[in-house]
C-alpha cells in the first residue's frame, strides 16, 4: 500500500472493522454474540483483548460468549496465549451456504482474469445489512497492491468503489436510509461527506459504474459495478482496487473489462 506505513494500514483495517462492530455490541445478547462472530471473520485467529477491543465489548463479557461458542462449536480456542477461530459448526455452515448461493465460485474466474488483465487487486463484496463484506480476492502482479482489504473485510455501504456500487444500486427509500447511516460513521474519512457519496451515486446511475480515487485511502482509488442477476436483482459488486493514477490512466479499458466480466457471472445459472 503505497503512501502508508505498517502501522497505518493496521490502523485502517481496524477501523474499516470497527465502524460497525462497536454499534452492534450495543445491542442485546445476540448482537453481542453477532459481533464477535463479524470481528473473527474479518480477522482472525485473534486474542480476547483484541476482540475485546474491536467490539468494544468488556474482556468478562467476550470471554463468556467465546466460551458458549467454543462449547457449541462454533470457535476453536488454540495456543498459549489463547487465540480464537471459527469452530467446525461454521466451517459446516460455510460449505452448506455455498450450496445454495454460489455467487462466489461463479465469480472466482472472473476475478483472477481481471488480476491478470490488469495487475491489480480485484474484489468481488456482498451486502450485509448496512456494511458491505469482501468475499473473495484475486491479486495481480503489479508491485504496488491494495494490502489494506482482505477477504472478510467490512466497509459503510458508500466506502469504496465496490462499497458504493452495492450502495447506489439499491431502491431509492432504502438507499437514502442507508445513506443516513453511513454518514453517522464517516470521521474516519475526512474527504468524505454526503455530498461526496451522493455525487458518487449520481455517477453510478448515469455511467453504470463508479469511480473513487484519493478518497478512502491516499493515492489509492478502485473503480467498482454492481452484478446484476437474470432478474435485475442486485447480487454483489465487484471492483479493481490499484493506485489512483492506474485507475485514471485506463479507466476506459478497465469498464470495459469489468462490464464484460460483469455480463460473463449473469449468464451464469444462480
Amino acid at each position: 500500500m503505497i503512501g502508508a506505513s505498517g502501522k497505518e494500514r493496521q490502523s485502517v483495517a481496524k477501523k474499516i472493522d470497527t465502524c460497525t462492530l462497536r454499534e452492534r455490541a450495543k445491542g442485546n445478547s445476540i448482537a453481542k454474540v453477532c459481533a464477535v462472530l463479524s470481528t473473527l471473520s474479518a480477522r482472525s485467529p485473534l486474542r480476547l483483548n483484541e476482540i475485546s477491543e474491536l467490539t468494544g465489548l468488556n474482556r468478562v463479557t467476550a470471554l463468556r460468549i467465546l466460551e458458549d461458542l467454543g462449547e457449541a462449536g462454533f470457535v476453536a480456542r488454540s495456543g498459549n496465549p489463547p487465540r480464537y477461530d471459527f469452530g467446525p459448526e461454521v466451517v459446516a455452515m460455510a460449505a452448506a451456504a455455498s450450496r445454495s448461493f454460489n455467487l462466489r465460485e461463479i465469480a472466482r474466474p472472473s476475478l483472477l482474469r481481471l488480476a491478470e488483465l490488469t495487475g491489480d487487486t480485484v474484489l468481488l463484496s456482498l451486502r450485509s445489512g448496512a456494511e458491505a463484506v469482501v468475499v473473495d480476492r484475486a491479486v495481480g502482479d503489479y508491485p504496488i497492491r491494495a494490502n489494506f482489504l482482505d477477504i472478510g473485510s467490512r466497509r459503510a455501504l458508500g466506502i469504496g468503489g465496490g462499497s458504493m456500487a452495492l450502495l447506489a444500486s439499491l431502491p431509492a427509500p432504502e438507499r437514502d436510509a442507508i445513506l443516513d447511516m453511513t454518514c453517522k460513521r464517516l470521521d474516519d474519512y475526512p474527504q468524505i461527506t454526503r455530498s461526496v457519496l451522493e455525487a458518487h451515486i449520481e455517477q453510478l446511475r448515469e455511467q453504470g459504474y463508479v469511480t473513487m480515487l484519493d478518497i478512502v485511502v491516499n493515492k489509492m482509488g478502485a473503480i467498482g459495478l454492481p452484478l446484476l442477476g437474470r432478474n435485475n436483482e442486485l447480487l454483489g459488486a465487484i471492483s479493481i482496487v490499484a493506485l489512483s493514477e492506474r485507475i485514471s490512466e485506463r479507466r476506459e479499458m478497465l469498464v470495459s473489462a469489468l462490464n464484460a466480466e460483469a455480463r460473463k457471472i449473469a449468464r451464469q445459472p444462480a
